[in-house]
């Protein structure tokens, strides 16, 4: 089981490192909405996944970390997406990755990133704006974001990641919401459009809306782009 090694703070995002028992074990960054990553931690071992190293970066600000361009809010009650995903990547590149590589003993075999929600839009956008990931997992990722397939189809990824994992509720896209209703026909056509690359795609359907077994979803995303 992955233990805790090394928890920090970076301009007020909480990063949490956990090592497994192998020197070079390909490291995951995990952008998280709540929490330290625990329960990833424990459905990861109840799966029997293969050994990595697991960073959880967490007290984010979600609307605008995990966001590429701005968007208003889905309704009346909720905060605006005000599209600060670079600056966040940047914050990523120069402060916490160096920082997560220092504490590890060797450099790892290859560097993922995954998500839930924004934070799966988030994994998936990074592929397009930077080569540091070489595998991507989104987990009921947010592909109903306004103008996302058409950033994507129009801007290659930089570097060809040897695998990607979508996955999704399948009452997900059940929704009055002009925007959410679409997640399911958007994520369907992302991945053909990586199949169409020639990339390892891995796509699954699983039972439930957004919030059903986030943690063991989240686990079984890392879990494919490690096997």
């Amino acid at each position: 089981m992955l233990q805790k090694q090394k928890s920090f703070l970076v301009k007020g995002r909480q990063a949490t490192l956990y090592t497994g028992s192998i020197a070079g074990a390909p490291l995951v960054v995990l952008n998280t909405y709540t929490g330290n990553g625990e329960s990833i931690i424990c459905e990861l071992a109840e799966l029997g996944a293969p050994e990595c190293s697991l960073l959880v970066v967490g007290n984010l600000n979600w609307n605008h970390d995990m966001t590429p361009w701005p968007c208003p809010s889905l309704s009346a009650n909720d905060t605006p997406f005000t599209g600060g995903a670079e600056e966040y990547l940047r914050l990523l590149h120069s402060e916490i990755l160096p920082r997560t590589l220092d504490h590890l003993a060797e450099s790892p075999a290859w560097i993922g990133i995954a998500g839930y929600s924004l934070a799966g839009l988030f994994a998936i956008w990074t592929m397009h704006v930077c080569d540091t990931f070489g595998r991507a997992a989104s987990m009921s990722g947010s592909l109903w974001f306004p103008d996302f397939l058409r950033f994507i189809e129009g801007n290659e990824p930089m570097r060809r990641p040897s695998r990607i994992y979508f996955s999704l509720g399948d009452k997900e896209a059940e929704t009055k919401n002009t925007l959410l209703c679409t997640v399911r026909d958007n994520t369907t056509t992302a991945v053909s459009y990586y199949r169409a690359l020639g990339l390892d795609v891995k796509w699954e359907l699983n039972p439930g809306n957004h919030f059903k077994d986030c943690s063991l979803r989240t686990a079984r995303g890392i879990k494919a782009i490690l096997d």
